[in-house]
């Protein structure tokens, strides 16, 4: 699993390198403890200024996963992102679903395609077999 978290960090630093990983994205109180899943690994990814592309200054990421027991394994059951710029919500993006995203100040044309790259890379390292991107 560290070795799946390590390979997430650099799918999505290999499209937004100028961001750093946050693998404790949550603050611990009563407000943030209602999304923490303890069947989703979460990364928040931060800019050092707020992204003209990606309209944001942060990117929150849940990637839900399913513990396979049969074949000891796990698998990606979807990925959900959240930009944020000054603790405003400013964008949505489900990878359940029509992969499309909703908010009050999208990414750039460019900048969603590479978030569903990234995504499509995340969901591909979980489960070789599977081809995840839909355009």
């Amino acid at each position: 699993m560290i070795s799946k978290i390590e390979a997430i960090v650099y799918s999505f630093r290999a499209k937004f390198p100028d961001c750093f990983a946050d693998l404790k994205p949550w603050a611990k109180n009563d407000t943030t403890k209602q999304f923490t899943d303890p069947n989703s690994i979460d990364i928040g990814f931060h800019f050092p200024n707020a992204n003209f592309d990606c309209r944001c200054r942060s990117i929150l990421m849940q990637v839900r996963i399913h513990r396979d027991f049969e074949q000891q394994d796990y698998k990606a059951v979807g990925i959900q992102l959240s930009g944020y710029e000054a603790y405003r919500e400013q964008w949505q993006f489900s990878t359940i679903g029509h992969w499309e995203f909703s908010g009050i100040s999208n990414p750039t044309s460019e900048a969603q395609e590479l978030l569903k790259q990234v995504c499509c890379q995340i969901i591909q390292l979980f489960d070789n077999s599977q081809s995840a991107y839909r355009q």
